[in-house]
């Protein structure tokens, strides 16, 4: 049977840390690798081509973090809100997307004016129920979850972050199917944390370690019961084991000095997926 999920990816031919946005930035500027990116980029596309249908948007010189493609807007079937980035970095990203998306058909929706939003980096639709998770508190304003719902019809939770380390929801948030979810509860404030536990019940709620969670472990990127991820330690990939999960480690470091890892260097265009 053919791949049924479809990921949009864009090659790291100009990535690099040559500004700070973020905190793991810090320290890294001029540090990338251009040649060990591409070379652990590869591998991160050879494990998904069995499992996932692979398209590439052309990467554009002057736009290192444009292989984040998880921030290039939000899927939901047929329409693509685009993002609206907080930092003037990445706002060269923004009509490069839209017009990939447009061309390839998609109903190309704006949010009104003045709110920020980073896409499926702050957006992540629950995998057992109609539901879209949606982070605020470093780039995405909260308002935006409104705006959102508006547009696309899909119950948003806002979660505020707190940990400027996890300043996009999926660096510290993963959906699985089932409706299991991985998360690192210290990344939120105390009312998110509440709106976490009264929709997941607390046996399919998988928290990860303080180690895990610097390693990018819910950053993973999801296929079915397959989790993608940079790094993930014994006890966590024995806790995905006992839920059903197969854990797929590729070292994705290089990537982390940006502050990305799997999720963030995929955007699904098949949402919400069956999985």
């Amino acid at each position: 049977m053919p791949p049924t999920a479809r990921l949009l990816l864009c090659p790291p031919t100009y990535f690099e840390v040559g500004y700070v946005i973020n905190p793991w930035m810090a320290g890294n500027l001029g540090q990338a690798r251009p040649s060990r990116a591409r070379a652990q980029w590869d591998a991160l596309c050879e494990l998904l081509a069995p499992h996932a249908s692979l398209e590439t948007i052309e990467p554009v010189a002057g736009l290192p973090d444009m292989p984040f493609t998880a921030n290039a807007g939000l899927v939901h079937r047929d329409r693509f809100v685009p993002s609206r980035f907080r930092h003037a970095e990445r706002r060269g990203e923004e009509a490069r997307f839209i017009a990939w998306f447009a061309a390839q058909g998609f109903d190309v929706r704006p949010l009104p004016d003045g709110l920020a939003f980073e896409g499926a980096g702050d957006a992540l639709f629950d995998r057992a129920c109609d539901r879209l998770w949606f982070g605020h508190g470093h780039r995405t304003d909260p308002a935006a979850a409104e705006a959102v719902q508006a547009l696309i019809g899909v119950e948003t939770v806002p979660l505020r972050l707190v940990d400027p380390r996890y300043y996009h929801l999926d660096t510290c948030l993963c959906p699985l199917a089932g409706g299991w979810l991985l998360y690192y509860p210290a990344a939120f404030d105390a009312g998110s944390r509440a709106a976490i536990e009264a929709r997941v019940p607390a046996d399919r709620r998988l928290a990860v370690e303080e180690a895990d969670a610097q390693a990018f472990a819910c950053n993973a990127i999801t296929l079915g019961r397959r989790v993608i991820v940079n790094r993930a330690g014994d006890r966590l990939c024995e806790a995905l084991a006992a839920a059903g999960f197969a854990t797929i480690q590729t070292p994705l470091d290089e990537f982390i000095k940006a502050g990305g890892s799997a999720k963030c260097l995929t955007l699904r265009l098949d949402e919400p997926p069956v999985d």
